[in-house]
């Protein structure tokens, strides 16, 4: 949108704000819970090849989406996309760093919509600067809300989001609703069918 606000857009051009197209790619989902199925499920109308790395394997995916269990390091180097939807933890605490970050390929794209802090920020920042890999997707940071002044934000191979995954109405009303139910489920000091452990 800024590109047609300042007036960038002048004409056409055959390699005009090219990126990877995701048809046919390899994606790799690193975590492979409730919501890296649901991305593995949508990958399947693109016709992509789906690598996943996870503390378990999951035979259910695998048998229904073909999807195939990988160690990491073979994710990373494997993957033309590389999502990561693993929980924080101190075992995910930087789990992807440099050198994760240059087991990629370079038209690889790495996406965090997970949390801050897994991804090692200046590692992606160098890594994006010396153009290790092709480009980032951002909807979480380590600090947030992120400062303006973030150099990630500055480069012109990363997308970011203001931590919007969710950001549907739909969405918002079933989160509320959800967290009620687990609140009325606590005060009547029943187990919570929610829990976070």
């Amino acid at each position: 949108m800024k590109y047609l606000k300042e007036g960038e857009w002048k004409t056409w051009s055959p390699m005009q704000l090219t990126g990877q197209d995701i048809y046919g790619a390899t994606l790799g989902i690193i975590g492979m819970g409730q919501i890296g199925e649901a991305v593995a499920r949508r990958a399947k109308g693109f016709n992509m090849k789906v690598l996943y790395y996870n503390r378990s394997r999951k035979a259910a995916i695998e048998e229904e989406l073909g999807a195939i269990y990988c160690e990491f390091n073979n994710l990373l180097g494997q993957s033309d996309f590389v999502v990561v939807m693993t929980p924080y933890s101190k075992e995910t605490h930087n789990l992807i760093s440099y050198e994760q970050l240059s087991l990629m390929k370079p038209t690889a794209v790495l996406i965090n919509t997970s949390r801050g802090g897994i991804v090692n920020e200046e590692a992606l920042y160098q890594a994006l600067v010396e153009r290790k890999i092709w480009a980032a997707g951002l909807d979480v940071f380590e600090k947030e809300p992120v400062s303006p002044d973030d150099k990630l934000l500055h480069l012109d191979n990363v997308v970011a989001l203001p931590h919007i995954g969710s950001a549907s109405v739909v969405t918002r009303m079933k989160m509320a609703e959800l967290a009620a139910h687990n609140l009325l489920e606590a005060l009547m000091q029943r187990t919570p069918p929610n829990l976070v452990c």
